[in-house]
């Protein structure tokens, strides 16, 4: 699977998650979601379809690829653990746990991440 850069990472996963929720994806929906301009909506689906992860229609709605949900689902798993990782055995405040679970999905090295689910896992089971 391709690589895509951080930006491009929160951009499939909004789409893929207004798509779970909506059944239906719409550029205005994905720069509500992310806080963003139509514009750079409109520049990063482009892209997004160029690299064959979605389906983007300038009038139509928006679909995600099968690449596209395991690109989405890919990024959502690292975030769900690093979040987890810093509020249940960290401690962290649930707020700032996504802040920075955000921040450090689009970076963190595989086998960080395989090591933190393993840790994870271990303390769960007490």
């Amino acid at each position: 699977m391709a690589e895509i850069s951080s930006s491009l990472e929160d951009y499939i996963e909004a789409v893929y998650s207004i798509f779970t929720e909506e059944k239906k994806v719409k550029a205005v929906e994905v720069a509500r979601r992310l806080n963003v301009s139509r514009a750079s909506v409109t520049e990063a689906l482009q892209k997004l379809e160029q690299l064959g992860l979605i389906n983007y229609g300038y009038y139509g709605t928006i679909s995600v690829t099968e690449e596209g949900v395991k690109k989405a689902k890919e990024v959502i798993k690292k975030h769900e653990t690093l979040a987890k990782f810093f509020e249940k055995i960290l401690g962290v405040e649930h707020e700032l746990a996504e802040e920075t679970a955000c921040k450090i999905e689009h970076v963190i090295d595989n086998t960080i991440l395989k090591k933190l689910e393993k840790h994870i896992k271990e303390c769960e089971k007490g």
